[in-house]
């Protein structure tokens, strides 16, 4: 069965620093896309960061670009999402999915697999 869960979240500052992580069990990464999507409220989920199990290679979203980097400790079957220079709008519910084959789109409905979310609240 395939499991994600998230942590890490949390009440930060504008312009402070945290690292959500993402465990995952009952698959292993060399077939799954696994990506990282928020959601504020009132507004539908979207794609922050993504990465392909195909060749490492990684995606962000322009609104998170040179701020956010999500990279995967295979070993671990974990990803992280390390998320600097945090702004009041990146305020969200931040899940984790997962997906095979792995889906090269932000699209959430392309993904099949989520966690349960971890709330990020950054105060202005």
């Amino acid at each position: 069965e395939v499991q994600l869960v998230e942590s890490g979240g949390g009440l930060v500052q504008a312009g402070g620093s945290l690292r959500l992580t993402c465990a995952a069990s009952g698959f292993t990464f060399d077939d799954y896309g696994i990506g990282w999507f928020r959601q504020a409220p009132g507004k539908e989920r979207e794609g922050v960061s993504l990465i392909m199990s195909s060749d490492a290679s990684t995606y962000y979203a322009d609104s998170v670009k040179g701020r956010f980097t999500m990279s995967s400790d295979n070993a671990k079957n974990t990803v992280y999402l390390q998320m600097n220079s945090l702004k009041p709008e990146d305020t969200a519910v931040y899940y984790c999915a997962a997906n095979r084959p792995e889906p090269a789109s932000f699209f959430y409905k392309d993904w099949g697999y989520w966690g349960q979310g971890t709330q990020v609240t950054v105060s202005s």
